[in-house]
C-alpha cells in the first residue's frame, strides 16, 4: 500500500518514513504544502499523513481542497496542535483521524492500519485468523488446526500483535512499544526469547510454519512461506 507523508520537519519525516517502510508500506514524502497538495491530487495513495503547519499551504487547507475535489482517501493529521479545539477543527476540515505530537509509533501504526482497514471489514474483529491459526479475543483462546494452544499472557499479546499485522514485516521497535511498552531498546534478547517460545508453540508439529524471521528487518506472520 502507498502512503503520502506531508511533513516539513525533515528529522520527523525520515523517522516516520523509515517506520512505515519497515511496516511494509511504500512511502512518498514532501515537506512543502503546495507540493503535497499536487501529489495528493495527481497520484493514487491509500493514505495521506499530513502535518498542520507547513510552508506554502497549511494542512487543513490541503484537506479542504482535496475533499472539495471529491477525494475520499483516508487522511491522518499529525500535529503539535493537540488541544480539543484543534482536533475538532481538523476533523471538521475532513480529516479521518487526528494524532497529536508527540506520539508513540505503535499508536501511529495502529491508527494507520485502522484507517486502511475501513470499508473492508465485514465482521467485528473478535476473531483473528492466519491460515489455520485462530485467536478468539473474547474467549482468550488460540487454536491451530482445531488444536488448543496454551499461551502465557505476554505470548498472547505478542501473537495478537503479529496476527493483527499478518503478512507485514513487524520490526523489533514496533514489538517493544506494543507488547512491552518500551520506548527504548533495552539491549536484551527478550524479543528473541519470546519469539522462539511462540514459534515452538504455534509451528512445532504443524506442517506449514507461520512465524518467519526477516533477516535485518524483523518478523512476519503469514500463511504462505
Amino acid at each position: 500500500m502507498r502512503i503520502l507523508v506531508i511533513e516539513d520537519d525533515a528529522q520527523t519525516a525520515l523517522y516516520l518514513r523509515k517506520g512505515l517502510e519497515e511496516g511494509g508500506y511504500t512511502v512518498d514524502w514532501t515537506g512543502d504544502g503546495r507540493d503535497g497538495l499536487f501529489m495528493a491530487a495527481s497520484e493514487r495513495y491509500d493514505l495521506i499523513v499530513v502535518d498542520r503547519m507547513l510552508p506554502s499551504a497549511d494542512g487543513l487547507s490541503i484537506i479542504k481542497v482535496l475533499r472539495s475535489q471529491g477525494l475520499r482517501t483516508p487522511i491522518l493529521v499529525l500535529s503539535a496542535l493537540g488541544q480539543v479545539d484543534d482536533r475538532v477543527h481538523g476533523l471538521e476540515a475532513g480529516a479521518d483521524d487526528y494524532l497529536p505530537k508527540p506520539y508513540a509509533f505503535s499508536e501511529l501504526m495502529a491508527r494507520v492500519d485502522a484507517l486502511l482497514r475501513r470499508g473492508t471489514a465485514t465482521a467485528p474483529g473478535t476473531v483473528l485468523k492466519v491460515g489455520d491459526l485462530e485467536m478468539n479475543l473474547l474467549a482468550r483462546t488460540v487454536t491451530r488446526g482445531g488444536e488448543t494452544i496454551e499461551l502465557k499472557p505476554r505470548e498472547f499479546r505478542l501473537l495478537e500483535y503479529l496476527m493483527r499485522h499478518a503478512d507485514q514485516v513487524v520490526t523489533r521497535t514496533m514489538l517493544l512499544e506494543a507488547v512491552w511498552d518500551y520506548h527504548f531498546d533495552p539491549q536484551t534478547n527478550v524479543i528473541d526469547v519470546h519469539i522462539s517460545r511462540l514459534r515452538q508453540k504455534i509451528d512445532k508439529g504443524f506442517g506449514n510454519p507461520l512465524l518467519h524471521t526477516i533477516r535485518g528487518a524483523g518478523y512476519s506472520l503469514r500463511a504462505n512461506s
